[in-house]
C-alpha cells in the first residue's frame, strides 16, 4: 500500500480485517528493513504518519455505524507499532544488529591506589616477621587516643596532635569525649587490654589531624604504626626490626641510623633515618644535601603505658596484672604512608594522592 492511505467503499467487517490485515503485514516488514527512528516517524510521525493520514482519510468518511469497528482495529494497529517500538531489537534488526567481527569492549582492570599499596607493601614485610594485623575505630575517646598513651591532660603534646573533635561532647566525662583518632596507637592500648602478652601486631589505617592542606601536610593520612610485647624485649630489637623493614622497602644497600627523640608512650624513643634512595647518602636536594631522609619515630613502651591497661583489665577482673614492666617489655613504631609512598615513587605533593586526577592514578596501573 502507498503511504496516502487509499478511499475505503466498504466498511464492512471482512474489507476491516483485510485492509488492516495487510496494514500489520507492513508493520512486520518495516521493522526489519527501517531502522527505529525512521519506523517511528513512518508510522506515528504527527503531520506526515501513516496512522495520521489513515485517521484522516477513513474515520471522517466512514459512515457512523462503521466508526466503532473502524476505531477498534484502528486502536489495535497503533498499539501493535507501539509494541515494536518497545521490544529490544524488535526494530532494526537487520542495521542495527550486533557485528561479530568488530573487536570488543576492553576494560582495564583495576588497581590499587598507590596509598594502599605502599601500605600493603609495609604490613607485608611485617606479616613476614610474624606479626597480625589489628584495626580500630576511626572515632575515639579521649582515654584511648591520649590518656592511656600518657598524655595527661593540658600536656604540651597534645597541641601538637592539632584534634578535630566532635561536637557537642562537653556533658561527657574528659576521658569519654569523642575525636578524630589522631594516629592508630589506640588500637594498641585496646589490643593490650583485649589479650595478655606475647603480642606482635602492625597497624595500618587512616587518621585525622587538624593540620592546614600543603604539599607535605594534609588533614587525613594514613599510617602504619606496629607493637611487640614480650619478655626480654630489647631496643636491639627494635632496631633489627626497623633495619630490616626499610632494607625490604628500600633496598638492600640501605642504612638506618637512630637518634634521640620524644614521644609521651615510649621511654627512650627515637627517630629512625634511613639513607637517601636518591643519592646513596652523597647529598643531594631531596635529602637537603645531608645525605639522609627522617621516616618514622619509634621507642620501648613507656611503663606508664602499661599502667593505664593494666588498670582497665584489673577493672575487667584481672588478678595478675599481665603487663608488669618488671617481667614484660615491649617497643612500638609508627610511619606515615603516604610519606613512604611519596618518597617512593618521588611524589613531590601530598595532594595528588587525594585530587582523584586519573592521570595520576593511571601511572601506578
Amino acid at each position: 500500500m502507498n503511504d496516502a492511505a487509499i478511499p475505503l467503499e466498504n466498511f464492512d467487517d471482512a474489507t476491516l480485517d483485510l485492509v488492516f490485515t495487510g496494514l500489520a503485514s507492513e508493520v512486520a516488514s518495516d521493522t526489519t528493513s527501517m531502522d527505529a527512528e525512521a519506523f517511528r516517524l513512518h508510522w506515528l510521525g504527527r503531520k506526515q504518519g501513516r496512522l495520521k493520514l489513515i485517521s484522516d482519510a477513513w474515520l471522517k468518511s466512514a459512515p457512523p455505524e462503521a466508526r466503532k469497528p473502524l476505531g477498534v482495529r484502528f486502536n489495535q494497529l497503533k498499539q501493535h507499532i507501539e509494541a515494536a517500538l518497545d521490544t529490544p531489537a524488535a526494530v532494526g534488526s537487520k542495521t542495527n544488529g550486533i557485528d561479530i567481527t568488530l573487536p570488543g569492549t576492553v576494560r582495564a582492570p583495576g588497581v590499587p591506589h598507590p596509598l594502599l599499596k605502599t601500605m600493603q607493601e609495609i604490613v607485608d614485610v611485617f606479616h613476614n616477621l610474624g606479626y597480625s594485623t589489628s584495626t580500630g575505630p576511626q572515632v575515639e575517646t579521649d582515654f584511648y587516643n591520649f590518656e592511656a598513651l600518657n598524655f595527661p591532660p593540658n600536656h604540651p603534646a597534645r597541641d601538637t596532635q592539632d584534634t578535630l573533635v566532635i561536637a557537642n561532647q562537653q556533658g561527657r566525662p574528659a576521658r569519654e569525649r569523642l575525636l578524630m583518632r589522631t594516629h592508630t596507637s589506640p588500637v594498641q592500648i585496646r589490643t593490650m587490654i583485649a589479650q595478655a602478652p606475647p603480642i606482635r601486631i602492625v597497624i595500618p589505617g587512616k587518621v585525622h589531624r587538624n593540620d592546614a592542606a600543603d604539599a607535605t601536610h594534609s588533614p587525613i593520612f594514613h599510617q602504619v604504626e606496629g607493637l611487640c610485647v614480650d619478655t626480654n624485649i630489647t631496643f636491639s630489637d627494635l632496631k633489627g626490626t626497623l633495619d630490616h623493614a626499610m632494607k625490604a622497602l628500600f633496598g638492600s644497600s640501605v642504612k638506618t641510623r637512630f637518634f634521640p627523640s620524644f614521644f609521651p608512650f615510649t621511654e627512650p624513643s627515637a627517630d629512625v633515618q634511613i639513607s637517601c634512595i636518591f643519592c646513596a647518602g652523597k647529598g643531594c636536594r631531596k635529602c637537603k644535601h645531608s645525605g639522609w631522609i627522617e621516616l618514622l619515630g619509634c621507642g620501648m613502651v613507656d611503663p606508664a603505658v602499661f599502667a593505664a591497661v593494666t588498670e582497665q583489665r584489673a577493672l575487667a577482673g584481672e588478678i595478675t596484672p599481665a603487663y608488669d614492666p618488671s617481667r614484660i617489655s615491649g617497643f612500638a613504631f609508627g610511619m606515615g604512608v603516604e610519606r613512604i609512598a611519596m618518597i617512593q615513587h618521588g611524589i613531590s605533593d601530598i595532594g595528588h594522592f587525594y585530587s582523584g586526577d586519573m592521570r595520576f592514578l593511571e601511572q601506578f596501573a
